[in-house]
């Protein structure tokens, strides 16, 4: 009898076993691992074009000049030399300061650069642009010199000698500019939007500059003639006329500093707007005035009767600065950014 009932109980455990075994499974879904991140759309190296405006800021100009006398006054009357004239006027009216020479003009070129995403919202890089300018300006500078000078005793008597006073008036007129205009650059910027760069930049500017100088002063010399220390009378006055000036190139190098927005607005095409101060320094240039003395039985050189000729030698320095506001579009080419990761299972 219990061997029957024990078979019975075996029987029953198998048949709920093979049941069991035969109803539909209930297991979740397999769970797969989570896809890669996108790989970071800034880094790698890009080019493009800009175009902008220059506007100069505090371009003045500074002329000195100083004059050398090559003449010596001939008293017919006492048939002598009684000593050089001085175009010492001349030079100070050839010096001041010039008003801002408003060096504006158009910007354009085109730029190079790299750029590396560090986390999802950071961006640095460097940049390097050239651009060709019309970038140009001018200013005048007006001036007004005097002089007097002991030009010695007569040959008639030790008491007797001439003075010289001068007096004069002239301009110095300056066109200055950047023919081209060249940029590097660090970037530091941060992702306001993963499409939108806020950044800020700075670093070398370098440039082609020039400057053209005229100068025109007139200066009028009178001899005054003195007695015992008295003046008598005026024995002699002429005009001189100046006219001169100079002109150089060169290249300077110097700092800049500003900021900007740029805005991928598809894959690998951003747009860009930014503004950067730049300074290149001064450049000075030698000037050089020459006067021709008129025929006059009261004036003549000593060195050569027939040359009759003055010179007013100086240096006018003028300064380069600003700031360039542009746009400008960049291809992103991505070359090195990290293929997408493909799950298998």
């Amino acid at each position: 009898m219990k061997k029957l009932l024990l078979s019975a109980a075996v029987l029953a455990i198998s048949a709920g076993a093979a049941v069991a075994a035969d109803l539909p499974s209930r297991k979740g879904p397999p769970v797969l691992p989570p896809p890669p991140p996108p790989p970071p759309m800034w880094t790698g190296f890009y080019a493009g074009l800009n175009a902008g405006y220059g506007f100069g800021t505090n371009s003045n100009t500074q002329s000195v000049a100083s004059g050398y006398h090559g003449y010596n006054y001939w008293n017919e009357g006492y048939e002598g030399y009684v000593g050089g004239v001085s175009t010492l006027g001349a030079g100070l009216a050839l010096s001041g300061v010039g008003n801002n020479s408003n060096q504006n003009g158009f910007i354009g070129g085109g730029q190079v650069g790299y750029n590396y995403q560090w986390g999802p919202s950071f961006v640095i890089g460097l940049e390097a642009d050239i651009q060709g300018t019309g970038i140009r300006g001018n200013s005048r500078t007006v001036g007004v010199g005097g002089d007097s000078t002991f030009l010695g005793y007569s040959d008639y008597e030790a008491n007797d000698f001439y003075n010289l006073t001068s007096t004069a008036s002239g301009t110095t007129s300056v066109h200055a500019g950047v023919d081209w205009m060249g940029t590097v650059r660090g970037r530091l910027g941060y992702l306001f939007t993963p499409t939108m760069l806020v950044y800020a930049t700075g670093g070398l500017t370098y440039g082609g500059v020039y400057a053209n100088v005229n100068n025109y002063a007139v200066a009028t010399s009178n001899a005054d003639h003195f007695y015992d220390g008295v003046y008598d009378h005026t024995d002699g006055s002429w005009n001189h006329t100046f006219v001169g000036g100079g002109n150089k190139s060169s290249t300077l190098v110097g700092w800049n500093v500003g900021g900007g927005l740029e805005w991928m607005f598809m894959p690998n095409w951003s747009l860009k707007a930014e503004a950067i101060y730049w300074n290149m320094g001064n450049m000075t240039l030698p000037t050089v005035s020459y006067a021709v003395a008129p025929e006059s039985g009261y004036l003549e050189s000593s060195a050569n009767p027939s040359s009759n000729g003055a010179t007013a030698i100086g240096a006018t320095r003028v300064n380069y600065q600003g700031v360039i506001a542009r746009a400008g579009v960049n291809y992103h080419f991505n070359w090195f950014a990290p293929a997408p990761v493909v799950a298998k299972y």
